[in-house]
């Protein structure tokens, strides 16, 4: 038996088949954990959905932005879902929509297995959280994405504010522990999110930090596994191991074993042709390697958080 974590897919069907075969996976033995963001961008977000879909009982899933976005256009009308990319469209007008979309709205923000020591999550947690407190936070918007105001919380989760407070409540409370989980990359000591930071460590202004190396941030007692962040690439330091290494832009799909007694990590290559750069998004300088981890050479693009 093996456990193997899996980076943003971001509709690579044909990528994430390959990279399946090459760790042999087995369902009758083997578990897979995906970081999130399972659509959006490779062209192929519909046959990613339902492959993911199949592997429902030997798999777990937690939700990224890109999901949470896809949750979010399927309760527009059918002309307001025109108006997204054709890779989107495929979802929200398959025949099965409405079963595949269900699932994945009943997906967690965090995944936590405590006996094999590992937490999963999109992106990152709030410098002040511990693995229980991250938890806990989750647990309150699953409940109510679960729900029967689900449809209000999908509505009301856009924009990049509040900050994070314990004092927080009702839907800001909802939309800051949603930005912290699936839009995090650098912050504050005190918790601010830079939403408009996208870059590798080193090109960030002075005060900001990657979420992981904030000074004086909680100690946590799991290993974590997290996706989002594809300038990052693989890297592994601070107790993470981020491994969105950009198969959505031509970089590689990558899989880590969770269970393995060292480390062990494959890779298969991405997208042949890299998927169109939104027009927002911006190339940074690329930076000295930062310290206190592993970061391996690869794509350069900063994967692109806005949720419209």
């Amino acid at each position: 038996m093996a456990v193997w974590a899996i980076g943003d897919l971001q509709g690579c069907h044909d990528v994430t088949q390959r990279l399946l075969e090459k760790i042999r996976f087995d369902p009758a033995v083997d578990r897979l954990w995906f970081c999130g963001d399972l659509v959006n961008r490779g062209g192929q977000s519909i046959e990613t959905l339902r492959l993911v879909h199949s592997l429902r009982e030997v798999s777990h899933v937690v939700l990224g932005n890109h999901d949470l976005s896809l949750l979010a256009v399927s309760e527009r009308t059918p002309d307001e879902q025109r108006r997204v990319n054709p890779d989107l469209q495929g979802v929200l007008f398959a025949p099965d929509a409405q079963e595949l979309l269900a699932w994945l709205r009943g997906r967690p923000l965090c995944h936590v297995d405590r006996s094999l020591g590992w937490m999963m999550v999109h992106a990152g947690l709030s410098p002040k959280w511990t693995t229980q407190l991250a938890e806990k936070h989750a647990r309150e918007v699953e409940a109510r994405l679960r729900g029967d105001g689900y449809r209000k919380l999908l509505k009301s989760m856009y924009g990049d504010g509040p900050e994070w407070s314990p004092r927080l409540q009702g839907s800001e409370r909802d939309r800051a522990i949603i930005n912290i989980f699936t839009r995090m990359r650098y912050c504050s000591p005190r918790g601010r999110v830079a939403f408009e930071q996208k870059g590798p460590p080193g090109s960030q202004p002075p005060g900001l930090y990657p979420w992981y190396a904030v000074p004086g941030h909680a100690q946590r007692d799991l290993k974590i596994v997290c996706g989002h962040w594809s300038a990052l690439n693989l890297f592994i330091g601070n107790g993470i191991h981020a491994i969105d290494t950009g198969a959505v832009w031509s970089g590689k799909l990558t899989a880590l074993q969770l269970d393995a007694d060292g480390l062990n990590v494959v890779q298969v290559p991405g997208r042949d042709v890299p998927a169109p750069i939104p027009k927002h998004r911006h190339h940074k300088p690329r930076p000295a390697q930062p310290q206190g981890g592993q970061r391996h050479d690869g794509p350069r693009h900063a994967d692109d958080q806005r949720r419209s």
